[in-house]
């Protein structure tokens, strides 16, 4: 069986936990080569790791030694380098979100399917400890049936950790393009698809000034997008969910996802993280009883949705994070947004199964 070469287009701020993990953790995955905009952001990624820099995005995409492009850019170039790749019959694997806009979600899975390769999409958080462990625990009927949930993400925003956070304030960041996929990714996978969304959205500030040190410590830059939505998903399940998602806030006590069953609720922990605490409160019960988890990858595994595409099409067997999936949560966040600005509740037009489970410890 011929192994599958992974080239890397993208050395920024994410690039090096996904080398440091597919050269670790998942050696299975065999990465030849990166590229940036930036050559000397590739040089060192590729002199640190072992692989080649290559001058250019094109050069690399056409690469015959190379089988997958690794889409590792900033959210604005992620539908142009994949329609690259898989214009080129490369399989694609993006970081999220798959697109900024639906219709060219649509056309990249179509192209995927026209060249006969594989799209794939983070987050793959999804594949964790915990959010495994959460699903097999809701299917296994602990809490019974799933009558509606609460979600909440806020913090004061990127800007005091990311060394260059103003692309995170511009359309195709903010916490929905930015967070949303985390927690949309993990509700699908809980609940199933959704049918509806209505919300609200508003701008805490008008600009935003960069903390984290680096070189672009200091400067202001001009806030682009909503910093603050909340609504209501409803699934075609018929749970429901209310949703905070937000950049305006400096604390809360507010859990990061609860589902509230007939027989009980699960409290399942940060959505973009691997591990985490999970609790369970069943009918009768007066306190909640912490769950251990039953599934491996607990720790920060960011390669883990690539290393899963590789041996599934190694395999000929379908991938977990795909194509349905990254356009079914493109789909959503697209509606919260539409629906925040223009007062509107939106009905999806998209949908997709739940990812198949991962293997639970032996």
């Amino acid at each position: 069986m011929k192994r599958i070469n992974v080239g890397i287009v993208g050395c920024g701020n994410i690039s090096d936990i996904y080398n440091n993990n597919l050269s670790t953790l998942f050696p299975q995955v065999h990465v030849v080569a990166c590229t940036d905009l930036y050559y000397e952001n590739a040089r060192k990624i590729a002199q640190k790791y072992g692989i080649r820099a290559v001058p250019t995005i094109e050069e690399l995409i056409n690469d015959p030694e190379i089988d997958l492009i690794l889409n590792l850019t900033t959210p604005n170039a992620h539908y142009e380098v994949s329609k690259q790749g898989l214009l080129a019959g490369k399989h694609v694997y993006s970081e999220k979100p798959v697109s900024l806009e639906l219709e060219q979600a649509k056309e990249l899975q179509a192209l995927a399917a026209k060249q006969g390769v594989r799209l794939g999409c983070a987050p793959d958080t999804v594949l964790g400890g915990a959010v495994q462990t959460c699903r097999q625990l809701l299917d296994s009927g602990i809490i019974g049936k799933p009558l509606s949930a609460n979600v909440f993400f806020g913090w004061h925003g990127p800007e005091h950790e990311h060394p260059n956070p103003e692309f995170l304030y511009q359309y195709g960041a903010g916490p929905i393009f930015d967070y949303g996929p985390y927690y949309f990714s993990t509700l699908v996978t809980l609940l199933g698809p959704v049918s509806t969304v209505v919300a609200m959205a508003n701008k805490g500030f008008d600009k935003r000034t960069c903390t984290c040190p680096g070189p672009h410590y200091g400067e202001t830059f001009d806030v682009g997008t909503p910093t603050h939505v909340t609504g209501v998903v409803e699934f075609r399940n018929g749970t429901i969910a209310a949703v905070t998602t937000s950049f305006d806030i400096w604390g809360h006590g507010q859990p990061f996802i609860e589902i509230y069953g007939t027989e009980g609720t699960l409290r399942a922990p940060d959505p973009d993280s691997f591990g985490g605490e999970i609790l369970v409160l069943e009918a009768g019960e007066e306190h909640f009883s912490k769950v251990p988890l039953s599934f491996g990858y607990t720790e920060n595994s960011r390669g883990l949705g690539l290393t899963d595409m590789v041996r599934c099409i190694e395999q000929d067997e379908p991938h977990r994070t795909d194509d349905e999936l990254a356009v079914h949560v493109l789909d959503i966040m697209q509606a919260f947004l539409s629906s925040g600005t223009q007062k509107q509740t939106v009905t999806l037009t998209t949908t997709c199964g739940r990812p198949a489970p991962m293997e639970p410890f032996k």
